[in-house]
């Protein structure tokens, strides 16, 4: 080779790792949008099948239908969500106004029984608001409230462009899974292709591994989490109980930690108590306990036998780093790769100790 080829190769390698750069750079804000669509299609991929049967083998009538399905399932719940937390925000800085005006009313009995804190609650409670001083402690709120106005307006704008954010990501991980769907054979075999060139012989176990552990993952800890999130939405409205969408989302997003989902109805329970209403507490606690939490130990065993089991430091680890690195879409992406990543370490950890056995025996 003359040193005109080599300069021309080197040339080549330039230009071609400027290039994957520049892809790279173009396609970054994108990343957690396309994971997801990829992680969607393919958890769904034998539903997709079944569509795409009874449209008479038609692709683009196929992913259509089940790119309108994950719309409707997905990206309507959060405009309904968004749209009643909007509501609940004016109902919420009403209520304010008007506890600021009237005061606060007599401390309710159960607090008042409640052991070592009880005898010291009217206390407390007469610095609030309506209590023994109760006009100096209006103004002092009042006052207060007014120094917290701009950074609480900036702090609920901040999470007004993050819901917006996590719907943008929503949709462009819905309109690209439509193109996997179309065109997932495909991608698949190129997948199949490049991999093989890269793991050889173990290219297809790998992907078949990659494979179970996605669907365990987005079945059990995904589905869980969206099955508790339903029977608390429906547990709220029964109860009466304010925003039940809001508050079945945020309990579908805390549930895929364990021990997740007793942090929204316990509260809940406590404010129904609080409001006098003892009976429907009662049922809120039951249906907590029982239905809710409930299908933590029933519902998440049953989905992820096909063995997908995760760590709870993994667990907590990827919903965190996803979070943070990912933003919303990050709490279910996180999880997911901290998974395929763990069952191919795994696998890998397995083979290697097997050849040891056998080469010491």
């Amino acid at each position: 080779m003359n040193n005109h080829q080599r300069v021309e190769n080197v040339l080549t390698l330039a230009a071609l790792g400027f290039l994957v750069l520049g892809c790279l750079t173009v396609l970054a804000p994108f990343v957690s949008a396309l994971l997801w669509a990829v992680i969607l299609s393919f958890s769904t991929w034998r539903i997709f099948e079944r569509v795409l049967q009874a449209c008479g083998q038609r692709q683009g009538l196929a992913a259509g239908l089940m790119t309108l399905g994950l719309a409707l399932l997905l990206l309507a719940p959060m405009l309904m969500v968004g749209a009643q937390l909007g509501e609940n925000m004016d109902n919420l800085s009403g209520a304010a106004r008007r506890f600021l005006e009237r005061g606060v009313p007599a401390p309710p009995g159960w607090l008042l029984a409640l052991p070592v804190i009880g005898p010291h609650v009217p206390e407390y409670w007469a610095l609030l608001p309506g209590g023994a001083d109760g006009d100096a402690a209006s103004a002092q709120a009042l006052a207060w409230l007014e120094a917290q106005a701009k950074p609480i307006s900036t702090w609920l704008l901040q999470r007004g462009l993050d819901l917006g954010q996590a719907l943008l990501q929503l949709t462009l991980s819905v309109f690209a899974s439509f193109y996997l769907y179309r065109d997932g054979v495909d991608v698949v075999a190129r997948l199949r292709a490049g991999m093989e060139r890269i793991a050889g012989k173990r290219a297809q176990s790998l992907i078949d591994l990659a494979a179970r552990t996605v669907r365990g993952v987005v079945y059990g800890i995904l589905g869980t989490a969206l099955a508790q999130g339903i029977a608390a939405a429906i547990g709220f409205t029964l109860a009466g109980i304010p925003g039940p969408l809001v508050l079945g989302l945020l309990t579908f997003v805390v549930s895929i930690i364990p021990a997740g989902p007793p942090l929204i109805w316990i509260p809940a329970t406590l404010w129904l108590l609080n409001e006098g209403s003892p009976g429907w507490a009662a049922f809120m606690g039951l249906w907590g306990f029982f239905i809710i939490s409930g299908i933590d130990n029933v519902v998440r065993p049953w989905l992820i036998s096909q063995g997908a089991a995760l760590p709870f430091i993994l667990v907590l680890l990827g919903v965190v780093g996803g979070l943070l690195t990912f933003g919303f879409i990050g709490v279910f992406l996180g999880p997911t790769l901290l998974a395929v990543g763990f069952a191919m370490l795994r696998e890998w950890t397995r083979e290697r100790r097997l050849r040891e056995d056998e080469q010491g025996a």
